[in-house]
C-alpha cells in the first residue's frame, strides 16, 4: 500500500516535536483548508487516474504536517477525509488488503521486533498492489487495491501480461496479493532511485488497453497468500511450486534487527529486477484472511529506505549580493532532516529563477541533495495563502563596480567585497573570514575596502569580540597584506582577469584607454570597456592612493612614460 490511512510511527519523528505555525486561528483554518484540497487532489490523481504528481515520501510528509496543524488548532478531520476515498471501485476484494504502518528509524523497528517470532522480510517492491483470483487453478479475476475493500476490475489487462499465469499447475481456489511492478534490468536502488517505474505501470493500468510491448514489460511479485499454508516455509514452497518463484527467492527469515538492516542495505544496494522503496517486516503466522481488515495490521510493518526528499516550510527569502553584483536568493527554511544532516537553508541560484518561481513565505517546497551532498530546490508543492511582500533588490543597480562603500542597500556585496579581499583566492589572510568582517562593520569600523589596514591595536580592543589574541592577528594580517604582491592585490580588488598577465603598476594600467587595452591585451570591446571602466574608477583610484601610502609593491607614481607604457 503507497498511501497508508494511519501512520503509527512517523516518517520523520521530528515532526512530532515541531513548533505550531505562528498563525492566528482564521490563517490556521484557511492554511489547513488548502492543504486538504492539495491532498485530495493527489489522491484522486493517484487512485482514480492512475498519475503520480508527487512522490510517496513527499506525500506522507505533506499528510503528516497535515496532521500536525490539525493537533497544533485543535482542528477536527475534514469529512471525508480518507485518502483512499476516490479509490473505491465497484469490485470487492475476496480479503482485504490490509496496507502497512510504517516504521521511522531502527529504534522503532526494534520495538516492533521485540517479543516477536517467525519473522521474515521482503523488498518493498515499488508497484501498484493488486488481488488474484483463481477458481480450480484458472485465473477468474484481478482486482486492484482501490481503497483496501472495493477496487477495479483488471482482468483484462492481467490476461495480458505474461507473468500473471493464466493457469496454476494445480486447480486450486486461491486469492493472492501482490505487486504488479515496471520490470527493470540490473537496478541498484542507491543508484537508479525509483525512475517513475510505479508511475509508469499505474499508467499503464489506467488504460483501456494494453499494447503486447507494454504488458510485457509489468512484472508481478507475490508478496502473500491470506489462505495459503499457516507455516510461511511451507507456503514459499507451493508458492514457488505453483510458478511464483521470486516470492520464496525475496523472502528471508530474519531474528534480530541487525538481520533486517542487512537485507534492507543489501537489497538497496545490489541489482534486482524492479524499484522497491523499502522492506517488509512479516510475522510468518497471521489471522485467516477472512479476519483481515482494509488498515495496516499488527503482523506487518514497512520498513523504508531514507527519504531523497524532504518537505520544508520557507520561513524567509533572503537576497545575497555577491562581489560582482550578481543576486542570490537563499530560502530560509524550517529546519528538516535529510541524508542525516539538517537543512536549513538553500540557494535558488539566480534571482530570475526566483522570479519565475515567486516563492514566498509560508510556501511549502521539497528539497534534495544534489551532488557533494549540496541541498537543491526540487519543486514548489504548495503556496501560502497569503503572498507576503518581500523586498527585492534591483538587478540594475548592482554590478562590478557598484558598493565599494557599505552605503545603504550595498551591506550585502560590500560584505562579499571584503570577505573576498581576505579570501585565499586574494589576500589568504589567515584567521580573517565573513564573521570578523561581519563584527568590524557592526562596530562602524570600516567604511571603505581598506579601512582595515589602519586600525590601532586601542581601537580594535575596544571592540565586542576583539581580545588581545585577535586583535595581534589582524594587526599581523595587515603586516602581511603590505608584503602581498602587486598582481595579488589587483585580484583582491576585483580587477577584470585580463589585467592580471604582466601587471606590475597600477598608474600604468590606469593611463591605458579601452582602445590601448584592445591593442595591447588583444581582448574584445566589452572587455576592454570594462577594465578602462575599473582602473578609471574614483573609489579605485582612492583605494590605489591609500596602498601607495601603505608601501604596498605597484602602486607608486612611478611609470614609463607614454598613455599605454609597459
Amino acid at each position: 500500500m503507497k498511501r497508508p490511512i494511519a501512520l503509527l510511527f512517523l516518517l520523520f519523528p521530528g515532526l512530532a516535536c515541531a513548533s505550531c505555525p505562528d498563525w492566528t486561528a482564521a490563517k490556521a483554518a484557511r492554511e489547513t483548508l488548502a492543504l486538504q484540497q492539495r491532498l485530495a487532489d493527489w489522491d484522486q490523481a493517484y487512485h482514480r487516474d492512475g498519475r503520480s504528481p508527487i512522490a510517496d515520501e513527499l506525500y506522507d510528509q505533506a499528510r503528516q504536517t497535515l496532521q500536525h496543524w490539525q493537533q497544533c488548532f485543535a482542528l477536527a478531520p475534514a469529512t471525508g477525509a480518507d485518502p483512499l476515498r476516490a479509490a473505491a471501485g465497484p469490485i470487492a476484494h475476496p480479503v482485504a488488503q490490509t496496507g502497512l504502518d510504517k516504521l521511522a528509524e531502527e529504534k522503532a523497528v526494534a520495538a516492533w521486533i521485540a517479543g516477536r517470532e517467525d519473522l521474515w522480510i521482503q523488498p518493498k517492491v515499488d508497484g501498484v498492489a493488486v488481488t488474484l483470483v483463481y477458481r480450480r487453478g484458472r485465473l477468474q479475476q484481478a482486482i486492484s487495491r482501490g481503497d483496501g475493500r472495493r477496487g477495479q476490475d483488471w482482468t483484462a489487462h492481467a490476461r495480458q501480461i505474461p507473468t500473471i499465469p493464466q493457469a496454476l499447475s494445480e486447480p486450486l481456489d486461491a486469492v493472492f496479493q501482490g505487486e504488479l511492478y515496471w520490470r527493470r534490468e540490473q537496478h541498484r536502488q542507491v543508484r537508479d532511485g525509483g525512475a517513475a517505474a510505479r508511475a509508469t505501470v499505474a499508467g499503464l493500468l489506467n488504460r483501456n488497453a494494453l499494447e503486447a510491448e507494454e504488458a510485457a514489460g509489468i512484472g508481478l511479485f507475490l508478496w502473500d497468500w491470506p489462505d495459503g499454508p499457516a507455516q510461511m516455509t511451507e507456503r514459499l514452497a507451493q508458492l514457488k511450486a505453483l510458478g511464483f518463484a521470486d516470492s520464496a527467492a525475496f523472502t528471508q527469515p530474519i531474528a534480530s534487527v541487525a538481520e533486517a538492516a542487512h537485507w534492507r542495505d543489501r537489497w538497496y544496494r545490489e541489482p534486482l529486477p524492479f524499484a522497491t522503496d523499502g522492506v517488509v517486516l512479516r510475522q510468518g503466522r497471521r489471522p485467516d484472511g477472512e479476519r483481515w481488515i482494509a488498515a495496516p495490521p499488527s503482523w506487518a510493518a514497512a520498513w523504508k529506505y531514507p527519504p531523497n526528499q524532504a518537505l520544508a516550510r520557507v520561513r524567509n527569502v533572503q537576497f545575497n549580493i555577491g562581489r560582482s553584483g550578481r543576486i542570490t536568493p537563499i530560502l530560509q527554511l524550517d529546519p528538516v532532516q535529510l541524508d542525516g544532516r539538517q537543512l536549513r537553508r538553500v540557494s535558488l541560484g539566480s534571482l530570475q529563477r526566483w522570479q519565475q518561481l515567486d516563492i514566498r513565505p509560508g510556501d511549502q517546497v521539497a528539497v534534495d541533495l544534489a551532488g557533494y551532498s549540496v541541498p537543491r530546490l526540487a519543486e514548489v508543492l504548495w503556496r501560502s495563502s497569503e503572498r507576503e511582500v518581500l523586498e527585492v533588490p534591483d538587478a540594475a543597480s548592482y554590478h562590478a563596480l557598484s558598493c565599494l562603500r557599505p552605503t545603504p542597500g550595498c551591506e550585502s556585496q560590500f560584505h562579499a567585497r571584503l570577505a573576498w579581499l581576505g579570501s585565499r583566492d586574494a589576500l589568504a589572510l589567515s584567521g580573517i573570514g565573513p564573521g570578523t568582517w561581519q563584527q568590524l562593520l557592526d562596530a562602524g569600523a570600516v567604511h571603505s575596502l581598506l579601512d582595515w589596514m589602519n586600525l590601532q591595536p586601542a581601537q580594535l580592543q575596544a571592540m565586542p569580540g576583539f581580545g588581545e589574541a585577535r586583535t595581534a592577528n589582524l594587526l599581523r594580517q595587515t603586516e602581511i597584506a603590505r608584503q602581498r604582491s602587486f598582481r595579488q592585490w589587483l585580484r583582491a580588488l576585483g580587477a577584470p582577469p585580463a589585467a592580471l598577465p604582466g601587471a606590475n603598476n597600477w598608474q600604468q594600467l590606469a593611463d591605458r584607454s579601452a582602445g590601448d587595452w584592445q591593442r595591447s591585451h588583444a581582448v574584445g570591446v566589452k572587455q576592454a570597456r570594462q577594465l578602462e571602466a575599473f582602473f578609471s574608477h574614483p573609489e579605485l583610484q582612492l583605494l590605489a592612493q591609500t596602498l601607495q601610502a601603505q608601501g604596498v609593491d605597484g602602486f607608486s607614481e612611478d611609470r614609463a612614460p607614454g598613455r599605454a607604457a609597459q
